[in-house]
């Protein structure tokens, strides 16, 4: 009896696994046709402006409860034109930061179901203090004001790069169009008007600095007591302010022209049509009450079409010359070709003319692969049409001086015209190199030069470096800087072994930055292109 009841035992635990064999059988054959299936996150390739990295946490964190797997790629918005009309296939939706760089693209029709997800302003932030004086505070303020303050010299500022930035550009675009009276069309006679030029480079003249990114305007801005005005988005200003109060100093006060305003409208789209149903989940979350409120919380507008009085005045501040009650005039931007021109122009006879200096390495350990990459990389910037076609050229009213260094400063070339230059590029390509490394004397040297420029020149040092600056000592070259009180930035290129700790110094003692040049060197010199 007791072997009865062991036998049926062992049969009812032997029937039960096999139970579970047959079942765990059925499921996976069930998997391997199809008729049950669990989704695996989706992949959605989003091309986004540099402006909405600080929101990306927050679209992750609702991307995962959807199981949509983001992977966001930032450039700045013109970068961004470039890549999709090289590379579109490598992306499912892009972010711009204004929709009308996509009239710039190649394929008008690439980018689909584009909604503006908020917007922003781009506007003149001034010092409070300053503003006062002026008489800014609380008053109506039109474009022809701001001109004519800057034309008698009494506002200075420093803005992104007006060929490289989209912030730049669309300040550009805004002055355009309201100093040329907001014509229904703007015209490619309009643009060429001699008046309007002359307004155009009287406001550029008050160009301290420029930036070739948004983000590091606002560092750049915020590490230098000395900058008084900034042209920046209304929710990047507010970000400064936020900083400024929060250390204790004073905040800046925006000023909204009545005659004009441009406006960064933030749209997201479509580009991958297989991917519409992730792209839509996140646009709608985007557009969602959750979302908007956070933009909001961030400095961004999310009403459209008119006014709000339910604005946090926290964030919205009326101290700082926010009221969101008031409606803007907003300016409106110009046909592909006309922009074209209109950023040609702005190169040719509108920007604010640039004195560079580079200081360029010619010791012993630049032989071979590394002079000729840096003979390579000057001949592209020094050449009109190939830089032309970045954007990066330099006009006739440039002036351009070389620097070649080893264990001392070997020599000192310039041009003040920035169409002559064969020059320069033959002189760059003869020169042999050899010796030690003495970059702290190259920039002195440089310091020397632009501090007898006159101020109607933006002034900047690039230097390139591969290895350690063994000539001269770096406390030497920044008692000179700081005695001579000068705002000249150094930005610094790495190549070969050079020592970055050293460059480091260098760019925060003249609240600059240092670039990356170790792998692509063109590429580098391009970027630290768009900081002049």
């Amino acid at each position: 009896m007791e072997n009865n009841k062991k036998e049926i035992w062992i049969i009812g635990i032997v029937a039960f696994i096999f139970s579970i064999f047959i079942f765990i059988t059925s499921i996976v054959s069930l998997f391997k046709s199809g008729q049950i299936w669990i989704k695996s996150p989706q992949q959605l390739t989003i091309l986004s402006s540099y402006e909405n990295k600080d929101l990306e946490n927050d679209i992750q964190k609702y991307a995962k409860k959807e199981q949509i797997k983001l992977k966001f790629q930032y450039m700045g918005d013109l970068e961004i034109i470039d890549e999709l009309d090289q590379n579109s296939n490598q992306y499912d939706a892009v972010w711009l930061s204004n929709s009308m760089w996509s009239y710039m693209l190649k394929n008008p029709s690439l980018i689909n179901n584009s909604k503006s997800i908020s917007i922003s302003p781009v506007v003149f932030g001034i010092k409070k203090t300053k503003a006062k004086e002026l008489g800014l505070i609380n008053t109506k303020v039109s474009n022809n004001d701001l001109l004519n303050l800057i034309r008698d010299k009494k506002i200075k500022y420093v803005m992104s790069s007006v060929t490289q930035t989209n912030t730049g550009a669309t300040a550009y675009f805004g002055f355009l169009n309201a100093l040329a009276g907001n014509p229904e069309i703007l015209t490619e006679e309009i643009i060429r008007d001699e008046t309007l030029l002359t307004d155009l480079t009287s406001i550029f003249s008050g160009v301290e600095r420029v930036s070739k990114e948004e983000d590091y305007l606002e560092e750049m801005f915020l590490n230098n007591d000395q900058y008084e005005a900034v042209i920046a988005s209304e929710s990047s200003l507010i970000n400064i302010n936020k900083t400024l109060t929060e250390n204790g100093k004073e905040p800046l006060y925006l000023l909204f022209p009545t005659d004009g305003v441009a406006i960064n409208d933030s749209t997201f789209g479509l580009i991958n049509k297989n991917k519409n149903e992730e792209f839509t989940k996140i646009q709608q979350y985007l557009l969602s009450k959750e979302s908007q409120k956070k933009l909001e919380n961030k400095g961004r507008r999310t009403w459209y079409g008119g006014t709000t009085n339910k604005a946090d005045q926290k964030i919205f501040n009326k101290e700082w010359g926010i009221d969101t009650e008031n409606y803007l005039n907003v300016t409106k931007f110009p046909s592909k070709k006309i922009m074209t021109l209109a950023l040609n122009l702005y190169i040719e006879k509108v920007r604010k003319p640039t004195h560079v200096v580079f200081c360029l390495d010619y010791s012993g350990s630049m032989h071979g692969e590394g002079i000729t990459e840096l003979k390579n990389a000057m001949n592209y910037i020094l050449d009109y049409e190939q830089a032309k076609e970045d954007n990066l050229q330099f006009s006739e009213k440039d002036k351009i001086t070389i620097i070649p260094f080893s264990t001392q400063v070997i020599d000192t070339w310039t041009t003040e015209n920035g169409y002559q230059t064969e020059q320069l590029q033959k002189n760059i390509s003869t020169l042999q190199v050899g010796g030690t490394t003495a970059l702290y004397d190259a920039i002195q040297k440089g310091i020397e030069i632009l501090n007898q420029e006159s101020n109607d020149y933006t002034k900047t040092i690039i230097a390139l470096t591969d290895g350690d600056i063994n000539v001269g000592r770096f406390i030497k070259l920044s008692t000179t800087y700081q005695n001579t009180k000068t705002n000249i930035p150094v930005y610094s290129i790495t190549f070969g072994e050079a020592i970055e700790e050293q460059l480091e110094q260098i760019a925060k003692l003249t609240n600059a930055r240092v670039f990356d040049g170790k792998t692509n060197l063109l590429s580098a010199f391009k970027e630290v292109r768009g900081y002049n």
